[in-house]
């Protein structure tokens, strides 16, 4: 018997369709129910790729016995959180100031009319049944208290985050910055890389700030804790050696096992990331994993339309890791005498280098170097012996059963991939990369924009009624996509679009009394409490993005009210980072902006788009580039000409232009004169 799931898109909620417990999809059916019966909600919270989130439906919500207390006394809702992250913020917060943690599966206890009273993640199968009688006799027999706790739990809710509008303009110094750095090197993990602690979150908005930070301070702390962090990620296990991808995060301090599943969204940021490193320090190890990384995107997670899906398991079989973890019989099997060179060359041993599960997973501890000195082979030799070895076992893995693939496609996450191709592009002057970004801003623009509005999942169905309006995130990074896309190509059709959506952003989701963005639009859902997200996590916030949005806007098209807004934020903002540094690293790296002011570099002729491959080859953080063979932007009016010309511009002034993209470096490198 399939319940009510079973008419949703969403694969994490068709997964539980043929659960015994009678789930219901947010929507109105659900709530009316709970307001006319009188029965507390069960908000249950997951998405696909979550290893705890399959575990607790295994245990509990397909065994009757649990299924029957549960349809006796709650409304169960299921929600995917990656679809209704509005929903998921809230009760996140809830459990978060209940417990003191939070993570998912998340089960939170509402009253009918959505106000929380009890919450947490995952709950094994008895303590589980427990919690449900407990709560279900509170609700009978004390339901005042109940009320009463979900009062100052909402206003708990309500208040959290919440910034007071700093109006006093303020300017900033490299003291400022500098006071950030300072308070955050002191958690930087020297010898594996990332942070003093475990689990290990790739986290690359922090590791982008830190190159930012190293060229434009001068630091080499920042600079070497970069290159440590971006190599051990590059040679752990976090990193899929043999098909290339990254997982979500480690559970031990090394890089080494990682928790299997693969996400868009860490992927789309760390191309980005190394694509950037490169830039700044060409090491051919962060080439390799941008191209490896693409390749991965390209074979398992694009869609025939040229949109990209969301994530893959962690499991196969029932078992984590198992579709990715080899003994060293099974590399025997596959590479005959050329699998000793191999387990060297990414540490196996014939007991497991993962003990627990006595499978190895591949990591590397040496250089290419190093390896070929002890074995006595030219580099040349062992990388093609390396190539050629890891082409067979990743033929030999893909006639395994593959973890399960979210196919959902995101418009935030779809965003984030553009720039990323787009970002590689502009480092790596590949020309199928271009054409990728192209492909996915078309499909964004065909079939993410509907009545001339952004909607967050891209559905087969339109008929399906399901919510699927689009936040804030999902228009900052769609716009972000966009912009990165213009400086790739010079084609004034993808500003224009940003523009659009930035215009509808301030319009839908712009609170004037708090000078910040909220993560909802006017026009949405009403929940019991309207968020804003302020902290940089996993994903930058989407206000952060929003205000490097306005900050770019405002220079392309000389918009005071751009500036003025994403300079309100920052205000608004600037005292919470020096506590916190790896919490606001993308308002760190507007801050860096701010310090250092932004080099505005146009090429303007019919030789444009080849400078512009030269200027890409130079690594200026604090640019952004227009131009072209034609453009309306107001930089550049005047400045057409017979000639390819290139003009540096800082503060509404320009320097006179040059024909030699070094000439326009040594403008940059010293300070700008009228």
């Amino acid at each position: 018997m399939s319940n009510r799931l079973i008419h949703q898109t969403s694969p994490y909620l068709l997964q539980h369709a043929n659960n015994p417990v009678d789930w219901y999809p947010w929507g109105e059916e659900a709530l009316n129910k709970a307001r006319k019966e009188n029965k507390l909600i069960l908000v249950s919270i997951g998405y696909s790729a979550c290893h705890w989130c399959h575990v607790m439906e295994h245990e509990s919500f397909e065994d009757q016995a649990v299924a029957d207390i549960m349809n006796e006394h709650f409304i169960c809702i299921k929600i995917d959180r990656e679809v209704r992250p509005d929903i998921d913020q809230i009760y996140m917060d809830a459990v978060q100031l209940m417990t003191g943690s939070g993570g998912w599966p998340l089960n939170c206890f509402c009253l009918p009319d959505q106000r929380p009273i009890y919450g947490g993640t995952y709950f094994k199968k008895d303590d589980w049944k427990n919690i449900l009688k407990n709560l279900a006799s509170y609700w009978h027999e004390k339901p005042e208290d109940a009320v009463g706790y979900a009062v100052r739990l909402t206003n708990g809710i309500n208040k959290g985050e919440q910034l007071i509008k700093v109006e006093q303009e303020y300017s900033y110094t490299q003291k400022d910055v500098s006071d950030i750095f300072d308070n955050w090197k002191r958690t930087f993990d020297l010898v594996n890389g990332g942070y003093n602690r475990a689990p290990k979150f790739p986290l690359p908005n922090n590791w982008q700030f830190m190159l930012r930070y190293a060229h434009l301070m001068k630091d080499d702390a920042a600079h070497i804790a970069s290159r440590i962090s971006l190599q051990k990620m590059a040679f752990g296990g976090i990193y899929d050696q043999i098909g290339g991808g990254f997982a979500r995060y480690s559970v031990d301090g090394i890089w080494h096992i990682p928790h299997f599943e693969k996400m868009l969204y860490d992927n789309a940021q760390l191309i980005s990331l190394y694509s950037e490193a490169y830039q700044y320090t060409p090491d051919p190890i962060y080439k390799s994993v941008v191209y490896e990384c693409l390749e991965f995107i390209e074979r398992e997670m694009t869609s025939p339309e040229g949109a990209f899906y969301s994530a893959i398991d962690a499991d196969s079989e029932g078992v984590e890791g198992k579709f990715y973890s080899f003994t060293k019989e099974e590399i025997k099997s596959i590479l005959e005498e050329d699998e000793e060179l191999f387990s060297i060359y990414f540490q196996l041993t014939e007991e497991g280098n993962w003990l627990e599960e006595a499978t190895n997973v591949f990591i590397r501890k040496f250089e290419n170097s190093e390896i070929a000195a002890q074995l006595g082979i030219s580099e040349e030799v062992l990388e093609y012996k390396i190539k050629d070895a890891k082409t067979k076992v990743l033929q030999a893995r893909s006639l395994r059963i593959r973890p399960g693939l979210d196919d959902k496609i995101l418009a935030s996450w779809n965003g984030m991939m553009l720039k990323a191709y787009a970002d590689a592009y502009r480092v790596f002057a590949e020309p199928e990369f271009l054409k990728k970004a192209q492909k996915s801003s078309q499909f964004i623009l065909e079939h993410l924009i509907v009545d001339q509005k952004l909607v967050r999942v891209y559905q087969k169905n339109p008929q399906q009624e399901e919510s699927n309006a689009a936040f804030l995130d999902d228009y900052a990074l769609v716009i972000e996509g966009l912009i990165s896309l213009y400086e790739a190509c010079f084609d004034e059709k993808y500003l224009e679009i940003a523009k659009t959506m930035t215009d509808q952003s301030i319009s839908e989701f712009y609170d004037k009394e708090s000078g910040m963005f909220f993560y909802t639009a006017n026009s949405g859902e009403q929940l019991i409490a309207r968020k804003q997200e302020i902290l940089d996590n996993v994903i930058p916030a989407s206000n952060s993005v929003m205000a490097h949005n306005l900050f770019k806007l405002g220079h392309f098209y000389d918009q005071s009210d751009y500036l003025s807004i994403s300079e309100q934020m920052l205000r608004n903002v600037h005292a919470r980072i020096k506590t916190y540094g790896s919490g606001y690293s993308n308002w760190a790296s507007l801050l860096l902006l701010h310090v250092f002011g932004v080099y505005e570099i146009a090429i303007t002729g019919a030789l444009a788009d080849l400078k512009r491959k030269e200027i890409e080859k130079y690594y200026i953080p604090n640019k952004i580039l227009l131009g072209g063979s034609s453009g309306t932007l107001p930089l550049l009016k005047d400045k057409w000409d017979t000639d390819t010309k290139i003009y540096v511009c800082q503060n509404k002034t320009c320097l006179l232009p040059v024909v030699e993209v070094i000439d326009a470096i040594k403008q940059i490198d010293k300070p700008l004169q009228a």
